[in-house]
């Protein structure tokens, strides 16, 4: 019974060789899992230790690239900043040259009204002294000059004002780039700021994206250089605009300093003819006059002389007369008679002659009279031409006062004297 009791246990039964086992299994177990354990703590250790070694590292690596990179944005800062400065500098400068181009520009409307001025003057002039002389041709000319310098000036200022725009536009693509370095630059020294107990510090999503628009260094530091170099060409534009706008004014001012020059000498040479003929005029028509008075007296000689021979006449008429009444053979033809008539003949022929002497004296004295009237309307006319050319000249003189003149071509008061010293015949 009693065995009967104790195998009534149900279960499976383990021998004793298979309960050592099973302990051995488990110390065996344990000591590995002691041992994975421990080689667990050593890696996680050497992990700990590397990876914080790593984090340093790469931590102080980015923020030596974030040095780096500052310095490289101060140092574009700084060349842009330079840039823009010399940008400005030369937009002062070109402007400063436009505005000396414009007043020279609007100096010439002065010449211009002159010059157009005494050409209306001149067509004032009257018959035959309505010419056309070396003085319009020179006044035409110093028209044509003064439009083509109008020309060429307005075409200066334009250029400028376009060349203005190119600058500023190029300022303006430099400023932009110096803001977006500057607000770079403070971002990266913000970022260089933050430490790993700065309390803005947090996890952001998907911080390693790739923004829009983003660029390579290459890219960015081409982008720096081509404003940079577009800035620099277009001053350098600029630079060769401005020589160009001062030789333009300086040879404009030549030339039309030449032009005056020559067109003053002119008139005053064709003054100096008029004054010439006026005075052979005034000449001429005095001599006239002293033949005329002459030649009245001369007339008045005839007249008197024929009216003397009337008188003799009518009594050699009148004794040819009588002695027709003769009576028979004393009605001779003689001696007497012979010499009556040819007594009368010659009082006849004498008077015819007389007569026609006068008649010519009459016609020589109209003819004197009439050439004496057409000299005098001559003489009129001369004196008119010759006070518009004093009054071309006195017109003229205004230029005097508003010269153009500029800075650039060294125009003075000296040369305004040289000028009216040239001038004088």
């Amino acid at each position: 019974l009693a065995t009967k009791h104790c195998s009534s246990k149900p279960g499976l039964r383990y021998s004793v060789s298979d309960w050592d086992t099973s302990n051995k299994q488990i110390s065996d177990t344990a000591e590995h899992r002691r041992h994975m354990s421990h080689m667990t703590r050593q890696e996680g250790r050497a992990l700990r230790n590397e990876t914080t070694s790593k984090t340093n590292w790469d931590k102080s690596d980015s923020s030596r690239r974030l040095s780096d990179r500052i310095w490289d944005i101060s140092r574009w800062r700084e060349t842009l900043e330079s840039c823009i400065q010399e940008v400005e500098k030369e937009m002062d400068a070109l402007t400063l040259g436009k505005e000396e181009t414009e007043r020279a520009l609007t100096a010439t409307a002065v010449p211009l009204e002159v010059t157009v001025e005494c050409l209306t003057l001149r067509e004032g002039r009257r018959g035959n002294e309505l010419v056309s002389d070396p003085v319009e041709a020179q006044l035409k000319k110093e028209v044509e000059m003064i439009d083509g310098a109008q020309r060429v000036l307005q075409q200066r200022i334009d250029k400028a004002f376009e060349q203005l725009c190119l600058l500023q536009v190029s300022r303006q693509q430099l400023t932009h780039d110096l803001q977006n370095k500057i607000e770079a630059q403070d971002i990266d020294l913000s970022c260089l700021s933050i430490t790993v107990t700065s309390p803005k510090t947090s996890l952001k999503p998907n911080p390693l994206r790739i923004p829009i628009g983003s660029t390579t260094p290459q890219q960015w530091e081409q982008f720096s250089q081509y404003n940079v170099a577009r800035a620099q060409e277009e001053m350098q534009a600029s630079l060769q605009l401005r020589e160009d706008m001062s030789v333009t004014r300086a040879q404009l001012q030549n030339e039309l300093d030449a032009q005056r020059i020559a067109t003053v000498f002119a008139i005053r040479k064709r003054t100096h003819h008029l004054e010439q003929a006026h005075d052979e005029t005034q000449w001429q028509m005095k001599s006239s006059q002293d033949e005329i008075s002459d030649m009245e007296r001369d007339i008045r000689s005839l007249e008197n002389d024929l009216q003397a021979k009337m008188a003799p006449l009518k009594l050699v008429h009148t004794r040819l007369e009588n002695r027709t009444k003769r009576p028979g053979v004393d009605l001779c033809r003689d001696e007497v008679q012979y010499g009556l008539v040819d007594e009368a003949n010659q009082l006849e022929a004498t008077i015819l002659a007389l007569k026609q002497k006068l008649a010519q004296a009459q016609y020589a004295l109209q003819a004197l009279q009439l050439h004496q009237a057409q000299m005098g309307e001559d003489l009129s006319r001369k004196k008119d031409a010759l006070s518009l050319e004093q009054r071309s000249l006195e017109t003229r003189s205004r230029l005097a006062s508003a010269a153009f003149t500029d800075v650039s071509s060294g125009f003075s008061d000296r040369n305004l004297i040289s000028l009216n010293l040239l001038t004088i015949p």
